[in-house]
């Protein structure tokens, strides 16, 4: 029978794969980089305004830092894409970072790194795919009005892709990601070519000037280094992503370290390539922007009304010869995809590390199944509900959320690059052959020089942002952390509970079982009920009914009299009206009287087949069971009758196997219909 709801999810989804379809799912090097790798390549579109916007705090004066904290960035990300290079062999599991602390650090130390990551996968996500909404602003200034809304349709997408799989959206995102890449390209080579033959461009903001913050207008000294340490802070944002390779190398065709490994320089050397190409632009161009528009002079009194264009979208304009040619809307089309699409690195790095995570008991089991696509949807799914949350709660507000951005990620920077140096160590005392001592003392000064440099801007971003927001960073990761710990030792705990001593002892049956059937009136439910109950050969059967309406009982027990039942009906009496306190206290009356006695329950239940009528069934049934299964030694069945409306719902399930809806039995002490 023709089901929406399942053509639907065939139509967003796909079909349904078999496990051992997952081989088909592995990448080739040219889909793995635009989908690891599209965070770190986009973020140059943002990495290079983030500098700017800090820097012009205390005026124009202060650009003249910008190359040499662009030079700064550059040499730190090198630094990282080496590191993480010297992972990818050493721990091809897909662990990336989390594995590395936890085996070399202990599993404290690898559950910092977890929660930190995590709180960075979801920024990643909502800062994406905010920028990307500026950059469509950028080009259409008239949609300003509807940012939220543009950017949770966004999320949404991105979900939607994901659920169909890795290569699915490996196949959708790559023309976007290369387009990016060589519209950039050609937008740097375009713009150099100019510079060079004396026809430099000029930003259309480069007329404008900028009025300091109160109190920044003449910094020095301390004053002066914290505000070159923030845009520094601020620029690091073009390392964010850099890890999610790591954590991937699973998903590549083999040989995956190596194939991985690859990746991860190409990515290295285009990302180092475009933000240094950008950067270099912005300058040329002298681009002009500020957090707050009013702060621009030149504007007039309308500046409150004054949408300012991204420093990409500036540097397009400037190049390609204005705001309406092909060129700037190609760069502006490119540059929002991509940025929309570089939350997809985290739309695969997040389900990959909470699968993990679930594996080895810090998150909830569910989190390491995969879907129909043989993704890991749920925590696809938990990924897009968290960012859309930040996404709303923050206006969509660039500014606003990067301050809670790069701080976990960092942490994993630098607690990884501590854990590889020990890796080597270890490594070291036990191996001879003199090749290979040289790679890994090699390695081990890569990894050495990683773990100082990342170290020291884990401190600058700490210090620098902790006050403008980062400090919710740290909370959600805090959180996390206690939250993970929480869950291994429920899980460790329920594990030891359950764990067998003696098999004997468990295999022993009971001395007797006595079987009740919660009865309300004499109809096809309960007589299908009694007859189960009887099939099952207790020691000890009767019927059980709640009286709180004296007369109904008494001709309840009239008409069990004259159809000639021959269970025993007790009838408890509830002057209160209550139905579910008396069943459970007579329920273990029983077990008080008989502790080694089983008391199996029979509920005689309703299957329906419209949603809004299980409003009507079943109610109080679902409570009492709710109630007897927290009573040791009871054991609650249900017997299920089918409704004549239950017909239109046989045909395979679009729900999971095993979750049945249920109704309530016509009855006065468990409900009436």
């Amino acid at each position: 029978m023709f089901n929406v709801t399942e053509v639907l999810k065939r139509l967003v989804i796909g079909r349904a794969m078999r496990s051992e379809e997952l081989h088909e799912t592995l990448l080739p090097k040219r889909l793995a980089l635009p989908i690891f790798a599209s965070d770190p390549l986009s973020s140059v579109a943002y990495a290079t305004q983030e500098i700017l916007l800090v820097l012009t705090l205390g005026g124009l004066a202060y650009l003249h830092f910008t190359p040499w904290i662009a030079a700064a960035v550059v040499f730190l990300l090198a630094v990282v894409v080496l590191s993480y290079r010297q992972v990818v062999v050493a721990y091809p599991s897909g662990g990336g970072s989390y594995e590395v602390v936890s085996t070399n650090l202990g599993p404290s130390a690898g559950l910092v790194v977890a929660a930190s990551l995590l709180v960075d996968y979801v920024m990643t996500v909502a800062v994406s795919v905010a920028s990307g909404v500026d950059n469509i602003i950028s080009a259409v200034p008239e949609l300003a009005d509807h940012r939220v809304a543009m950017a949770l349709v966004f999320v949404a997408l991105l979900t939607a892709v994901n659920l169909r799989g890795v290569r699915e959206s490996g196949r959708a995102f790559a023309a976007p990601t290369y387009l990016f890449i060589g519209g950039v390209l050609v937008m740097i080579v375009t713009g150099l070519i100019r510079y060079l033959f004396g026809d430099a461009p000029v930003a259309a903001s480069a007329g404008y000037g900028i009025t300091p913050e109160p109190g920044d207008a003449h910094l020095a000294g301390l004053a002066l280094l914290m505000l070159v340490l923030r845009a520094f802070s601020s620029g690091c944002t073009a390392l964010t992503g850099v890890e999610a390779i790591s954590n991937g190398v699973p998903a590549f065709r083999r040989p995956k370290p190596k194939n991985a490994a690859t990746t991860m320089a190409a990515m290295g050397i285009i990302a180092i390539t475009l933000f240094v190409g950008v950067t270099t632009l912005a300058i040329v161009s002298k681009v002009h922007i500020a957090d707050d528009a009013c702060r621009l002079t030149g504007l007039g009194s309308d500046c409150a009304s004054y949408t300012q264009r991204t420093v990409i979208a500036q540097i397009a304009a400037a190049v390609f010869g204005g705001e309406h040619t092909f060129g700037f809307y190609v760069i502006q089309a490119a540059t929002a995809l991509v940025l929309i699409l570089a939350a997809n690195t985290a739309f695969n790095g997040f389900p990959l590390l909470c699968s993990i995570l679930a594996q080895h008991r810090y998150l909830p089991r569910q989190l390491h199944n995969r879907g129909d696509r043989l993704a890991f949807s749920n925590g696809i799914l938990a990924l897009a509900i968290v960012a859309g949350l930040l996404l709303w709660g923050y206006h969509a507000n660039v500014t606003s959320l990067i301050h809670l951005y790069i701080l976990g990620v960092f942490t994993a920077f630098t607690l990884s690059q501590l854990s590889m140096v020990r890796h080597w160590n270890r490594d070291l005392r036990t191996v001879r052959d003199p090749a290979i001592r040289r790679r890994h003392q090699v390695s081990r000064v890569i990894n050495s020089v990683g773990a100082v440099v990342t170290a020291l801007v884990l401190v600058i971003v700490l210090a620098t942002k902790f006050t403008q927001g980062a400090w919710l960073a740290v909370l959600a990761a805090s959180v996390l952390w206690m939250m993970m710990r929480g869950i291994r030792r429920h899980y460790d705990a329920t594990a030891a509970e359950l764990a067998v001593t003696d098999p004997r002892d468990e295999l022993a049956p009971p001395t007797r079982v006595f079987a009740i059937v919660l009865v309300s009136t004499v109809h096809k439910p309960t007589l299908r009920a009694l007859s189960y109950a009887r099939a099952s050969r207790p020691d000890r059967l009767e019927a059980l009914t709640v009286s709180v309406d004296r007369d109904e009982a008494q001709d309840l027990r009239r008409r069990w009299e004259d159809y000639g039942i021959e269970v025993p009906l007790t009838v408890i009496d509830s002057p209160y009206r209550e139905v579910t306190r008396p069943v459970v206290e007579y329920v273990r009356s029983i077990r008080r009287d008989s502790p080694r006695d089983i008391v199996a329950v029979f509920i005689p239940e309703y299957v329906v087949g419209h949603w809004w009528e299980n409003i009507l069934h079943n109610q109080s049934a679902l409570w009492l069971k709710s109630r007897l299964l927290f009573t040791p030694g009871v054991m609650v069945t249900s017997v299920p009758w089918q409704l004549t409306s239950s017909a239109r719902a046989d045909r395979p399930a679009p729900r999971a196997p095993g979750s049945v809806r249920r109704g309530e039995p016509q009855d006065p002490t468990l409900g009436r219909p």
